[in-house]
């Protein structure tokens, strides 16, 4: 699978593309939103900036890709206010990169971008200042940007994909698929298996790392939030039972002759939910930047709330249906490239139904991890 040719977010706004199916991602946002402030402020109180450099990797498309861009804003006018004493710029213009694979939905951004200057305009008044977005295509894991032009950099709800699947893990010197029935880690995957996965992990992350490391200033700030997982066990069900009950949805459609067996075998997610200790060792290792701060929470699979239950409000099957959407908006592009697009109606009513009932017995959540990392000087 070429996944910087594959992978993209469902595009335009229909009832399956990613604009109208993203509110777990923008919830997401709305909780690192405190942690976004603080590192934006932190910069602008060490460094006296006129003109500051900020890039969002992954930034996909629809209304969370410029939710950011106000936030930024924001956290930009609330320290000026606050900055008696304090040698910040007046004018501080701000140049932005939105960042994505070749195959993001870049117009829909576009279109969007003439009444989100216009609504800015309305609420900042002159306080704006000058703001220059533009978009910069490729994969993050690599150069993007020229050498001491950042000092902010944020991603959300992408790292935790990887620039390839794990080498490997298509067949044994046998030809027999080593993670057969299956298309992420799971309870019954062998041990190479789980090992292929952290490696790729560890490889892109550092890489990703080094990349930054050229393009930013010292005591420049990255703020980045990816799935994770709660403990060192990479099959715990935080990280990896969602891809467990795809791979069951797709297996019935095996059963009913829809696909081959073999497809399933052979396709594997370029996905990895990492440990905080993971990301701890591969920042040491390549050692441009300082931790800040690394906090996990747990969010809900349909991006709700944690309390719906205590109010019985918990809708069993609206919540696997909103699921259902939320993974199909994500992972679409990729299983349709690899199965075809003929079962994908199908095969998403089938997985409703399967978290429908998974989560009647169990309210698994998700696990995202935030961390904060200081440029060296």
């Amino acid at each position: 699978m070429e996944v910087m040719q594959i992978l993209h977010m469902n595009k335009g706004v229909d009832e399956t593309s990613y604009a109208q199916n993203s509110k777990l991602q923008s919830k997401i946002i709305s909780i690192t939103k405190p942690i976004i402030h603080d590192a934006v402020q932190e910069i602008l109180r060490s460094n006296n900036i006129e003109s500051m450099g900020i890039a969002d990797l992954g930034c996909s498309s629809g209304p969370n890709t410029l939710l950011l861009i106000s936030e930024i804003i924001d956290a930009i006018i609330r320290t000026k206010s606050c900055s008696l004493g304090l040698h910040l710029s007046a004018t501080t213009e701000l140049r932005v990169f939105l960042n994505d694979l070749f195959s993001n939905d870049f117009n829909n951004i576009f279109m969007s971008l003439p009444a989100f200057y216009n609504k800015l305009k309305q609420e900042k008044g002159p306080e704006l200042g000058s703001l220059f977005i533009s978009a910069t295509p490729g994969s993050f894991y690599g150069r993007l940007f020229p050498a001491r032009s950042l000092h902010f950099v944020h991603s959300s709800s992408s790292l935790h994909w990887l620039s390839q699947v794990p080498p490997g893990l298509d067949s044994k010197a046998a030809g027999e698929a080593l993670n057969k029935g299956k298309i992420y880690i799971s309870k019954t995957s062998p041990q190479c298996v789980l090992d292929s996965y952290a490696l790729q992990f560890h490889n892109d992350f550092s890489l990703f790392l080094k990349s930054r490391s050229e393009e930013m200033f010292g005591g420049g700030r990255m703020v980045l939030s990816l799935m994770g997982r709660p403990s060192y066990d990479p099959t715990t069900p935080a990280s990896c039972y969602q891809w467990e009950l795809l791979a069951h949805a797709l297996m019935t459609l095996v059963s009913e002759g829809l696909i081959a067996e073999e497809k399933v075998d052979s396709f594997n997610a370029p996905y990895y939910a990492p440990c905080e200790e993971e990301l701890s060792l591969a920042l040491k290792k390549e050692g441009s930047f300082l931790m800040d701060s690394l906090e996990a929470f747990e969010i809900d699979w349909d991006g709700g709330g944690g309390d719906q239950e205590l109010h019985h409000t918990f809708d069993m099957v609206g919540s696997g249906q909103k699921v259902a959407k939320t993974v199909r908006a994500v992972v679409e592009s990729m299983l349709e490239s690899h199965f075809g697009k003929d079962i994908m109606d199908h095969l998403f009513q089938c997985y409703a139904e399967l978290v429908s009932n998974h989560l009647s017995k169990s309210r698994t959540r998700y696990i995202n991890l935030v961390l904060v990392i200081i440029k060296k000087d």
